[in-house]
């Protein structure tokens, strides 16, 4: 079995949604599905670590045969054995290590050194990548928002205000034309200086408040675009935004627009409930495009 020693190239951040690609590697999985392996792959996968953005929808084709990709998820080798999502026992970028973009297809009969063409569903990713620039949006306005709330000094944001976002957020998931964020008002968060008296009192100011950020923004068809440390799977990349008065530069690996325009009108909904005990805040985004 002969695995890769080098991470996937990867050309969904430039907007890709069709490559040709060799075949690197192909084994058949526990659930009798395989696991096919490229040199290169325009099909955007799912990572266990933050799996906010989901895989495309995509199809493999080889010669007058082809296979839908039934997931498509991230992976690493150490050369000897093929470790899947949450089963990879090592950080990304660990040396001796390959990290990989794994595509799951009904048991096929594909073999190293087989040309494939993929071709990805172009609605869903256009879709899936208006909601990730929104989700985006949405978390800078947010903080915007907050930033009278905090009591003592913590980490910015890419716009120099208090980063509630990256500082609460537990869960974050990316749909078509719309995202849910989910933020713990817990005793951590409170430590670190942010007030929640009255907070409950104030969500629809809050609210009405991101709305007419998000508004203002989105008229400027802004400019959107992926910045790369280089084309390989774990390579850095950034989304990037030229907003009024400041460029937003923020590390992300999804997919994303070209500019805020294309968004039509974002808003965000608040909502506030106990769960166990702890104040959760969630927010709903969407783009009516």
């Amino acid at each position: 079995m002969t695995l890769p020693t080098e991470d996937t190239r990867v050309l969904y951040p430039s907007g890709a949604v069709d490559a040709r690609a060799s075949v690197l590697h192909s084994e058949r999985l526990a659930d009798g599905r395989s696991a096919v392996l490229l040199d290169a792959t325009c099909v955007h996968p799912v990572d266990a670590g933050w799996p906010d953005q989901g895989p495309d929808q995509a199809l493999l084709h080889h010669g007058a045969a082809f296979w839908p990709v039934e997931d498509c998820i991230v992976g690493a080798t150490d050369g000897s054995e093929l470790y899947i999502g949450a089963d990879i026992p090592v950080a990304k970028g660990t040396p001796g290590w390959a990290f990989v973009v794994v595509h799951v297809v009904d048991a096929a009969g594909l073999s190293a050194g087989d040309t494939v063409t993929v071709e990805v569903d172009e609605g869903l990713r256009d879709a899936t990548s208006a909601g990730h620039t929104a989700c985006h949006l949405a978390s800078l306005a947010l903080n915007d928002a907050l930033a009278d709330r905090w009591k003592k000094e913590v980490r910015a944001d890419a716009l120099g205000h208090p980063d509630f976002d990256g500082l609460a957020i537990d869960e974050s998931l990316i749909g078509q034309n719309a995202s849910v964020d989910t933020y713990r008002l817990g005793k951590s968060l409170r430590k670190k200086g942010f007030s929640v008296d009255g907070f409950a009192e104030s969500l629809a100011a809050i609210e009405a408040t991101i709305n007419a950020t998000l508004l203002a923004w989105t008229m400027t068809d802004a400019a959107v675009r992926i910045d790369q440390g280089g084309d390989r799977l774990t390579d850095r990349r950034y989304w990037v935004c030229e907003l009024p008065g400041a460029t937003v530069r923020i590390p992300c690996g999804g997919t994303h627009v070209a500019s805020l325009g294309t968004l039509g009108v974002v808003t965000v909904t608040l909502g506030l409930h106990d769960l166990d005990g702890t104040d959760v805040l969630t927010m709903n985004t969407s783009a009516a495009r």
